[in-house]
């Protein structure tokens, strides 16, 4: 068999589970793929000579980036190769529903009056995980929820959670401040001094950035514990 008939016949899934672009998000959270993973998850299938992963690195090559391809006309969109009049709409739909949640008025956005209200808000997501997930919520002037990023996963003596990661979108999207949470899978939500030395180091690098931390929750089987409340933050 020759070396394109195997072109042709390759598919997503031809890789391996771990490798998937549907199978990594569900594992590893959405946050965690790349623009063209996350195109290949919209496109569904890809052509006869690419797989949908190939497809959506394509056009990510041909506009450039993902903003430019957001505002790319769709008979643009078209004329890409093994993009079809299903597949181009299916990602102006994508991106018009990302474009219009990004302008929702902030009087709908959640707002942080206390550490119980980030346990609220965070609780769901946080449980029966078997690994540490580090977040950061990022506060607009009147402590509303303007982004919630996940910026580490693993363990943080083993994956350590760098004030470069932690504060890059803060600067982007102009968060007023961040509160810092993370989980314990043990279910103990007391801190570590590997919690306590990170916290005060994001803690010094937000005084610098004029950034303010707010606080930091770890998050334990159906509770937490917060940082400032046990007089860990000044």
């Amino acid at each position: 068999m020759g070396k394109k008939q195997l072109e042709k016949m390759l598919t997503i899934k031809d890789l391996p589970l771990e490798s998937r672009p549907r199978e990594r998000l569900i594992h590893n959270g959405s946050e965690q793929l790349s623009s063209a993973e996350l195109i290949a998850i919209i496109l569904r299938v890809g052509s006869s000579k690419r797989t949908a992963l190939g497809v959506a690195e394509d056009l990510l090559s041909i506009f450039g980036d993902i903003h430019l391809l957001a505002q790319a006309p769709i008979e643009e969109i078209l004329n890409c190769y093994g993009v079809g009049v299903t597949k181009a709409v299916q990602l102006k739909a994508a991106f018009e529903l990302g474009r219009r949640l990004l302008t929702i008025s902030p009087v709908n956005l959640p707002v942080i009056k206390s550490p119980a209200d980030i346990f609220n808000l965070l609780n769901l997501n946080f449980q029966d995980l078997d690994r540490e997930y580090f977040k950061v919520v990022h506060l607009n002037t009147k402590n509303q929820v303007i982004k919630i990023e996940t910026t580490a996963i693993g363990i943080l003596n083993s994956t350590p959670v760098h004030p470069r990661e932690v504060f890059k979108t803060a600067i982007r999207i102009s968060s007023a401040s961040i509160i810092l949470t993370h989980n314990h899978p043990s279910g103990d939500p007391s801190p570590s001094k590997d919690d306590i030395v990170l916290t005060d180091r994001l803690c010094e690098s937000g005084k610098i950035l004029g950034i303010a931390v707010l606080d930091h929750l770890i998050f334990g089987k159906g509770c937490y514990l917060s940082l400032k409340e046990a007089g860990y933050l000044n």
